[in-house]
């Protein structure tokens, strides 16, 4: 296409408030979208509104012309036309990631979601359906998974009209990854019709772009205090996927047991509450397999010095003494020989360069008491303060050897910033102002503010989840820069495999639309963030999700009385 046609296309898509792409597989696309006889709603706030209103007015409860989008996306146009979709709806690819089994895999995932309620006995061919095809282009064919992959997507839904025969829909992104955000949004366009029976796509045409405001959106899954099961890690992995997180930090152990087996030193899982209650070598490579497939890194986690008691179980020299079990023994070279071979063997499961070495909640007093302990601190010079330094930093260096970035809780922060090493993230929980006090020494930071994203504080309101922002005091745009985002805490102790989801769903949502969406989604004025929560909530319950109602005091707590899911 010459440049005079492409500066007129850019100036029209400026007119109308639609974000111009210039690769050419976008062009077709772009004008029918442009050109159709439809009018095309310009402004996302109006699309919402519009839609609030039908919700308020009753349609709520059974209209489903409503599309709701979460998390919400970067910059969206739509229409008001309603397109049908073919059942046997068709997958083309191009581009150098045409052959990816991450899509062709999700598609097929996606299209048993879409397609959930459709008839077998209706037929795929014959009928007129307006959209038939699906096309799908990632630029990239570098399918490798880590902190800042591209998860950028344009999703288009063209009409077809007098002006063309062309209905199609069309995803592209530059990896896989953004392709897998792209199919995601879609399968929130289509709907089921319950009056006709099929599946419909509402207010098209859609020009929807979308990139995520956050590198690291995360969930934290705690698998010591109680034992979850594969199949509800799965299922958790999953659902994290609608809301398009991108991190589980799995807390794989703790004082309280160690479920995972590590061949180097084969009596550490001893410490599992029982021998049923284990994850395997290959357990884990399952899981991280798993959630790749769907676009997710797993952040394991070896907390150290503390909430370690369950290691000595099978090696009991690691307690400084039989009636002091914790901290770890820092006094013994056969402790770092230990936590260098559990991480050496985690390190061929894990591969996301990100790796938490915890660090929290560290007591010191069990060395200062235990005689051959203290005598080893006197003997070097050191307080309880100082071996707490030298335990985390002989960590770090243990993890940075093995082409790991440590990630620690911010107590190490809090009390040895100077001697961290310099890429280290810190991880806030503690309370605010964390974060602007690391980024404003250079470090990275995470945000997990206990008193709004620790899921296992049922009392929190899913507003005060939503509001909270890990860019809270920090005004200096290369400072925001080293925010990586945030994170989703969901501790267990009691939680288990009976209500897991339900404690989890829908607050992190509410986070997951933060780290996603542009800041100006959370302001006080946007009056569809409820009601869009509120239907997200409904979406993952109609997805097998246990996600519990939205506003009720207690997070997890069931339906106070008879009603719709979508007025709880």
């Amino acid at each position: 296409m010459n440049s005079a046609i492409t500066n007129s296309l850019s100036n029209l898509c400026k007119t109308m408030n639609i974000p111009f792409s210039s690769n050419p597989q976008s062009y077709l696309l772009l004008i029918l979208l442009i050109f159709s006889q439809s009018p095309i709603i310009s402004s996302r706030n109006l699309v919402l509104n519009q839609q609030q209103q039908q919700f308020n007015n009753g349609a709520g409860d059974g209209d489903d012309s409503l599309t709701y989008i979460w998390p919400l996306p970067w910059q969206h146009t739509s229409g008001n036309k309603t397109l049908t979709v073919n059942p046997n709806l068709s997958l083309v690819t191009s581009g150098n990631g045409s052959n990816s089994l991450i899509v062709s895999e999700a598609f097929d995932r996606y299209k048993k979601i879409i397609f959930k309620h459709t008839s077998s006995k209706l037929p795929g061919t014959g009928i007129d359906y307006d959209l038939n095809k699906l096309s799908v282009v990632v630029h990239s064919d570098n399918e490798e998974l880590q902190l800042g992959v591209d998860e950028s997507y344009t999703l288009m839904v063209a009409a077809a009209d007098k002006l063309s025969i062309v209905g199609e829909i069309t995803i592209e992104a530059d990896s896989v990854y953004g392709a897998l955000r792209g199919l995601e949004t879609l399968s929130q366009l289509c709907a089921f019709d319950y009056g006709n029976k099929s599946v419909k796509l509402y207010n098209a045409p859609w020009y929807i772009q979308d990139k995520p405001r956050f590198k690291y959106r995360g969930l934290m899954l705690d698998t010591s205090r109680h034992y979850l099961p594969m199949e509800i890690i799965k299922q958790v992995i999953e659902s994290m996927s609608y809301a398009k997180l991108n991190v589980l930090h799995w807390h794989i152990i703790d004082e309280e047991s160690f479920p995972l087996e590590v061949p180097t030193y084969p009596n550490l899982w001893k410490g599992a509450y029982t021998k049923w209650e284990r994850y395997t070598v290959d357990d884990a490579s399952e899981i991280v397999n798993f959630a790749k497939m769907r676009g997710i890194n797993v952040m394991a986690e070896v907390d150290v010095p503390g909430h370690a008691e369950s290691w000595g179980t099978g090696y009991p020299d690691l307690w400084p003494s039989a009636s002091c079990k914790e901290p770890l023994d820092v006094s013994k070279n056969f402790t770092f020989d230990l936590i260098s071979g559990i991480l050496s063997d985690m390190r061929k499961i894990f591969p996301f360069e990100l790796f938490h070495l915890g660090g929290d909640e560290v007591h010191t007093d069990c060395w200062t008491s235990t005689p051959h302990v203290n005598q080893w601190l006197q003997d070097q010079n050191m307080t309880g303060k100082d071996a707490y330094k030298y335990f985390v930093l002989r960590a770090q260096e243990i993890a940075v050897a093995l082409n790991w970035t440590p990630v620690n809780w911010e107590e190490t922060f809090n009390s040895f910033p100077e001697s961290l090493n310099n890429e280290t993230v810190v991880h806030n929980w503690l309370g605010s102002g964390v974060c602007p006090k690391a980024v404003a020494k250079g470090f990275r930071c995470i945000f997990s503010n206990q008193g709004v994203w620790y899921l296992d504080h049922l009392d929190v309101p899913w507003d005060s989840v939503y509001y909270a922002d890990p860019l809270e005091g920090i005004t200096d745009s290369s400072e925001q820069k080293l925010v990586l985002g945030g994170e989703v805490c969901m501790w267990g102790e009691t939680a288990d495999a009976s209500n897991v989801q339900q404690t989890i769903w829908p607050r992190a949502a509410a986070a997951a639309e933060r780290l996603w969406s542009e800041a100006d989604s959370a302001s006080s004025r946007n009056t569809s963030v409820l009601p869009r929560l509120e239907y997200f909530r409904c979406l993952l319950t109609r997805r097998g999700v246990q996600a519990a109602p939205v506003q009720n005091f207690y997070a997890r707590s069931p339906p106070t009385g008879t009603g719709s899911c979508y007025a709880q």
